[in-house]
Order: C-alpha cells, then structure tokens, then sequence
C-alpha cells in the first residue's frame, strides 16, 4: 500500500513539473491566460513541487515586464486614476509595438472586470486601443458575444462610445466567427439592442446607439432594416429634436433616409402616423418633436413631407393656435424651421404666404433668441422665389428686400451667437441673388468684413460656410455672354416651358458692377478667407471656391493681389483633387467598391485650372513659383493640359448654352506659352502632356485666337530640344507637323503668322529640318511661295523671320539648297526680295535679307 502511495506521488510530482514546463513555454509565447491555467493545475496535483514553485515566480515576473499590466491592475482594482491615463498614453505611444497579446488580453480583463460605474473615462481608450491593435483580443470579444450577447454587450456599451463601435467592428469582421449563421446572428442581436438603448427613456446615450444604428445598417442593409418597425422609427425621429447634438440629428437622419431607400411605404406609414399623432396631441413636448422632425426630413422625404405640410386646415388652424396657446419659444422655434425647411416646395411657400405671413412679420420685429433671424430667412425666401399670393398677385422685385437685408447685417456683425449667424447667412444667401443686394453688401465693408470672419471661425458648420461661400458666389457671379442664336434659343425655351422669356440683365448685374464688387472683396481679404476654409475642404466647398476664385481672376488688375494671398496653392492642390477624382472614375470595376466609386463618381469642375490659368496669364511664373518651394512649377502644367483636351464623350456634345466654351482653352494656352519660357523642365512637362492636343487644336479650330495661341505656344516649345526633336526626327510625323506650320505662316492672323515664322525660323537652322523640307517636292513649291510672302510683308518683325528662314533654306547641305535657289528664281525671288529690303532700316533685318540677295545672285 506504502509503496502504491510513493508511485502515486511520484506520478504527480511528473505530471506537475510538466505542466509547469509547459506552463512557462506559454507564458514565453504571450498566451498568459493558458500559462495561467496550466499552473493552477500543476498546484493541484503537487504545490510544493520545485518546478511548479519557479515557475509560479518566472510567470509572476514575466508579468512584470509589462508595465501595461501594472498601470491597469493599479487602474482597475485601485481606481487610480493617474494610472488609467497612464495606461491609455502607453497604449497611444511606440512602445506598445512591444505588448505580447497575451498582456493586452490580462489587461482587459482587469478593465471588464470592473463595473464600468466605477472607473473613469479611461477605461473606454484602453478597450478600444487594445482591441484595435491584437487580433486574439477581438477573438475574445467574439467569443464573449457568442457566449452572453446581452450580458456582455451591456458592458461594453456602459464604457464609452469607442467601446460600443468596437463591437460593430467585431461583428463584421468575418475571420473572427466560427461561420456566417452565427456571425448574422450576433449582428441582428447587436442591432436590435442598439435600438433598445436608443428606445431607452432620456437621450443620455442617444449618439452611441445611433452610431452603431447606423454603421451596422449601412454594412448590412438588406438583412437588418427588417428589424426597424413602428417603434424603432418612432425613436429615430424623436431623436431629430432640434434640442438635441447636431450629431444625434445627424445620424439618425442618415438611419431613416437609409430605411426609406429600402422600405419606402412603410417609412411613409410611420412618418405620416407619427407626425399626425404628435400634432394632434397638442402639447408643446409633441409639437416641438413633430416640428423638428417634419423640418430635418423635408430635404430627403419632400414629397411626402408636402403633403403632410399641405393636409387641409393644417396651416389654417395651427398659426393661430400657437400665437394663443402655445407661446413658448421652444415650440416657435421649432415651427420657424419647418416653414423654412418646407421652402423647398413651391406649393408649401404658396401656402406659408398666404398663412403665415404676418407671424412671420411679428416674428422679425418681435420674436426673441433667433426668431427674426429665422422668420426673415422664410420672408426672403418667398420674396425671392416671387410667390403669388392669396389675391393671386404675383409677388415681383418690387417686395423690399432692404429691411430683412438690414436685420441680417445687424445680426451678422453685432452678434456671436453661432446659430444666429447661421440664420442671417442663410437669408442673405438668398437675398442676395437680388442685383440690388448685391450691390448693397459689397458696399459695406463692415458686413464684409463680419462675413468673412463669420466664415473663418466657424469652419466646422456647414451651414455657415456653404451659405457664406454662396454670397460671395451671388456677388461675384458674372452673367454669361450669349451669342444671338443663344438669347433665342433661351427665349424659345421659355415659350415652350410656357413662361415669360428673361427679363433684360439689371444695369447692377453688368461687368463693370461685378468686377467692382469682386475687388471690393479682393480688398477685404476674401482669398485668405478662403484659403482658411478649405484646410478640409468638402466637395462643396471646394468647388464654391473655385467658383468664386474663376470670378475673382477675371480682373487682370486684382491678379497679383489674389496669387500674393496664396490663391495658387490652394488651386494647385484642388487640381491634383480634381485629377485623383477622375483617375478613380477611369478605373476599372475590379471590385464592388471599385464599382461603386466608378458608377457615382465625384463631382468635378474645370474652375480651379481656369483660374489658375488665368493668374499665370499675367505674372511672371519664376515670382509664382520661386525656386525651393512648393508647389513646383510644373505642378501647374496637368491642369492647365487639361483645359485643353476635348471634353469626354460620354457627356452631351453640346451643353445648355451652347457648343464648347473655348474661352478656358484660350487662356490655358496663353497661361502655358507664359510657363514655357520659365525654364526646360516646364517646356518638356507641357510637350509630354499636351504635344497632341495643341496638334489637335490646330487641325480642328477655326477660331482665330485659339488657333493664334496654340501656334505661339508652339514656337516658345521648339527654342527647347524636345521640341525640336518632333519636328526633326525624319518622320513622315514630323514632315506633317512642318506643313502645318508652313501653313499657319499663310492666314490672314499676322500674329499667328509671326509666331509661325518665328518657329519656323529656328527649327530651320538645322539640317535635319532643311532636309525634310526641301525633299518633300510636292510641297517645297508652296512653301517657298509663303516665305517669299513673310519676306515682303510689312510688319518689320514678320519680315525679319520670313527673311530668316530662306536665308537657313538656301543653306541646305549637299545640293538642297541650290535646289530652294531654283524654286525662288523661279517665282521671281529676286525682285521680291529687292522690293522687300527697300523700307528696311533696321540693320540686322538688313544684313540678313542682304546675305538672302547675294544668294540668290549667286554672290554669296
């Protein structure tokens, strides 16, 4: 019996020392909890044993390496603070490259083990960093959701908004579940107890459940919109109470716009029950969420909001009720935006107008907070939309805008309450597509001067800096010039759309009025305004901005001002945007997000290397661009190439006022001819990206100032030895490209004539150009007749090069130029070239058409 007792033990104290052997081998390998474990077991079998024992120390102070582990056990168990900070810039610092998964997973277990009541806001960093960062950790996070979704969910969400989204994270993550049933299955659990927090009563937690509302809804549509009924999106629509975070507002906007893709008639249903039975509540709680509701959907679900809008007696019966009943300012606020908001639909501001307008009128003299800001937004929006009244009387410019024009001024720069400024942009965006307006604004420089601050201390509101960049557009907007055939075009189109054709451009909407008021502002400093904003610009900001700097340029005098500003830059950079944007258009759709970026492109616009082009038009490009700095100077080239290229073809031939603006083109050319004399790497960019467009142009364009810059372009591109090389590699290619200067050397245009015989000129001087030209015999003819012509023009200059491009002619190497000789004699060169020198005074002309004389007489 003794002897099994001692076999026994013995047995025990093996298995015990293996186990803390392997014990220790797991701990080395980072997996702590299974080392743990291991260890637990061996004590069982043999506590005092010697390996068990070292190993208990050689985990204990394998632990302690990682100081994470200390500063959490402090944090948690503790509650110390400073070390749940501590913990959280650890986790943010280079060093935590270094935690072993097997700590981070010890020390968020000491973290969840914790009520979340009980510690700070840390706790929320510490989960999310260490989730993000180690994989096992999220496999944990997997596992506990399959095991306890509700229970574990609940500590989770209780942690912080970053611990709730990382749950969502987890769930979609595809490798982290044993198959896709039990994935779809947490994920449907998880969405229906972020809409429980949501249905929860109070809105303390109102923005984290929307947001996980939201990110699993846009993930996973299809299957989880089911789980949104009547309820659910009653939540979601008291959650657009405008009392609340904008956030909140926002997201869930985004959840119910989302819904009613998918589900249409039953969003409908639950919106018409929902503000049906909130207004027939008639208390102010129901009112304001009914208002606030109706306001913040009218942008996305306008029709069915105008019809609720528009249900009979509605409008009749509330205006007066409010100002009887319900005098709070909470519920006049929230009834102000939804007749703003419901501006949108021309039959609901025939509606407010004949309900509402005298409210609207108290409200501007006598409402409190942002109640006259508001009510005069709704004023000027049916002024401006010339809305016809009760009597049927259209309302026209003669409805004074001035007075509501005045409050906004007042409020703009007398207050600084963010939600006020809001209001006063949003109705001087409006009135000020009035030319008097207009005019009235940009003669005040103490408004221009409140916009613009407005602008650059709010850049985080949309309202204010897409309201604010809309005035500045208003004021700096010039009207198109119209061919005749155009106006009768616009005027046919209005007799078919059974509306009076457009009245005569107002006086105040003139280019002379414009260009006043754009360097008014110029003056006021809007560049920098808009260099400031666009630091993160959206799509539309960027693109009002290029609006308004196209506007801006259009003054030749105001450029300089506008490039010292740091215009430049700022266009650069929105041309490269431009540029990555179409690239992702062209790509092919390889993948779903491929597709869907190629299928929804963003939207782009030529403005920015307009009026990029038009500043390099008139200032030295060396000053633009100083050598060091950056942006490069060849960074201006691909957009202002762009300009030139024929516009896609899967867009119309033709737009709303006519065929193709050349005008854009114009001035790229002129831009880049300016850029091409800066240097050889700006000459050798603009051949690479634009050589075949200015051939195209030149094939193509009948216009005469296009065509004129294109070939000035050309002559400063072939001073440069890539440029030479097109026209003197010996290809029939560049034979081609000859001809065609040889006949822009022959129009009626004299400059392009000049810049024509000046590239001729100098691509002349060398052999392989004279060869390619005096072989090609069925054209050599002609092409000594049109330098004859140069020879005997009257314009000094044109002489001079027609003179110098027969004098490299009849210099041709190996008989050529004997040959050139030949053809001119024959045409009577001579006497052409006597006649020629008589006026000439200037001596270099003289000298070489006197050498030309000699040649041809056989004195040279």
């Amino acid at each position: 019996m003794a002897a099994v007792s001692r076999l026994t033990r013995q047995l025990s104290e093996e298995r015990a020392s293996l186990l803390a052997t392997e014990a220790i081998e797991l701990a080395k390998s980072g997996k702590l909890e299974d080392a743990a474990n291991r260890l637990k077991e061996a004590a069982v079998l043999a506590h005092d044993n010697v390996d068990v024992q070292a190993a208990f120390i050689a985990l204990h102070d394998g632990q302690s390496t990682s100081p994470l582990i200390d500063l959490c056990r402090r944090y948690a168990q503790y509650h110390n603070d400073r070390a749940g900070d501590d913990a959280v810039a650890y986790l943010r610092s280079p060093e935590a490259r270094n935690l072993s998964s097997g700590a981070a997973l010890e020390c968020l277990k000491l973290v969840l083990e914790e009520p979340p009541t009980k510690l700070s806001i840390a706790q929320d960093a510490i989960v999310s960093e260490l989730s993000r960062a180690h994989l096992q950790i999220r496999q944990y996070l997997a596992k506990q959701l399959i095991e306890s979704t509700t229970e574990f969910f609940e500590n989770m969400f209780a942690r912080g908004d970053e611990s709730a989204n990382i749950l969502r994270s987890v769930v979609l993550e595809v490798k982290l579940w044993p198959n896709e049933d039990v994935r779809f299955r947490i994920e449907a659990d998880l969405f229906v107890l972020f809409i429980a927090k949501l249905m929860e009563s109070g809105h303390d937690y109102d923005g984290r459940a929307l947001k996980g509302i939201t990110l699993l809804l846009l993930a996973d549509t299809a299957r989880l919109y089911q789980h949104i009924d009547e309820d659910a999106f009653d939540a979601l629509l008291t959650s657009l109470d405008f009392r609340l975070p904008a956030d909140v507002r926002g997201q869930a906007t985004l959840v119910i716009t989302k819904f009613m893709e998918v589900a249409e008639l039953e969003a409908q249903k639950y919106l018409s029950n929902f503000v049906t039975t909130q207004v027939a509540k008639a208390k102010v709680e129901a009112l304001i969420i009914s208002f606030s509701a109706a306001a913040q959907l009218f942008p996305v679900a306008s029709v069915i909001m105008a019809q609720l809008f528009l249900t009979q007696g509605f409008l009749q019966s509330l205006v007066p009720i409010l100002e009887q009943k319900f005098t709070g300012q909470a519920v006049h606020d929230s009834f102000l935006m939804l007749v703003n908001a419901a501006c949108v639909d021309g039959a609901c501001r025939k509606a407010i107008q004949e309900h509402c307008a005298t409210f609207l009128s108290h409200k501007v003299s006598n409402g409190s907070g942002r109640q006259p800001q508001m009510a005069a937004t709704v004023l000027a929006k049916l002024r401006t939309a010339n809305v016809r009244g009760a009597g049927g009387a259209e309302q026209t410019a003669n409805d004074n805008v001035s007075d509501l024009v005045d409050l906004f001024q007042k409020s703009l720069v007398e207050d600084h309450d963010e939600k006020n400024i809001s209001d006063s942009i949003e109705g001087l965006a409006y009135t000020s597509l009035r030319p008097e307006v207009k005019g009235q604004i940009a003669n005040d420089p103490k408004l221009i001067k409140a916009l613009l601050s407005a602008l650059e201390q709010n850049p985080a509101s949309p309202e204010i800096t897409i309201g604010g960049l809309s005035i500045v557009s208003n004021l700096t907007h010039y009207q198109p010039n119209l061919s005749e055939e155009q106006k009768k075009m616009s005027h046919l189109k209005a007799y078919a759309n059974a509306s009076k054709p457009a009245l005569e451009v107002s006086k105040a909407e003139g280019d002379a009025h414009v260009e006043k008021r754009c360097t008014a502002l110029v003056k006021a400093g809007v560049t920098a305004t808009l260099i400031k904003i666009n630091k993160t610009p959206s799509s539309a900001t960027q693109q009002l901005t290029d609006k308004i700097l196209l506007s801006l340029t259009r003054n030749k005098s105001d450029r300089g001002t506008i490039a010292q500003q740091g215009a430049v830059r700022l266009l650069v950079s929105h041309c490269q945007i431009r540029e990555q944007s179409m690239q992702q258009k062209s790509l092919p759709a390889t993948s779903p997000s491929s597709s869907t970026s190629k299928s929804s492109p963003a939207k782009v616009s030529t403005d920015a290397a307009h009026a990029l082009a038009r500043i390099l038009i008139s200032l030295n490009p060396q000053h633009v661009f100083p050598s060091g700095t950056t942006p490069h100077i060849t960074s201006a080239v691909p957009p202002l190439a762009s300009l030139l290229k024929v516009p896609s073809s899967d867009g119309p031939a033709l737009t709303d006022t006519g065929p193709r603006d050349l005008l854009p083109v114009f001035e790229s050319l002129l831009a880049l001819t300016n850029l091409a004399s800066a240097s050889q790497d700006v000459a050798n960019a603009i051949i690479r990206s634009s050589f075949s467009d200015l051939e195209d142009l030149l094939l193509s364009s009948s216009h005469q100032l296009v065509r004129r810059a294109t070939v000035e372009l050309i002559c400063n591109l072939v001073a440069f030895p890539n440029g030479i090389v097109l026209y003197a590699d010996g290809s029939s290619r560049a034979l081609e490209r000859l001809r065609i200067l040889v006949a822009m050397a022959d129009v009626d245009d004299e400059k392009t004539r000049s810049a024509a015989g000046g590239a001729l000129a100098m691509l002349t001087e060398y052999e392989e150009v004279r060869k390619s030209m005096v072989e090609d015999s069925d054209k050599l003819g002609r092409t000594v007749e049109v330098v004859l012509e140069m020879v005997g023009d009257k314009d000094l200059g044109l002489k001079h090069r027609g003179f110098a491009v027969l004098s490299n002619l009849l210099g041709s190497e190996r008989g050529r130029g004997e040959a050139v000789k030949k053809i001119c004699c024959g045409r009577d060169g001579v006497e052409k070239v006597k006649m020629a020198l008589r006026d000439v005074g200037e001596q270099a002309v003289l000298e070489v058409g006197i050498e030309v004389l000699k040649t041809l007489m056989g004195k040279a």
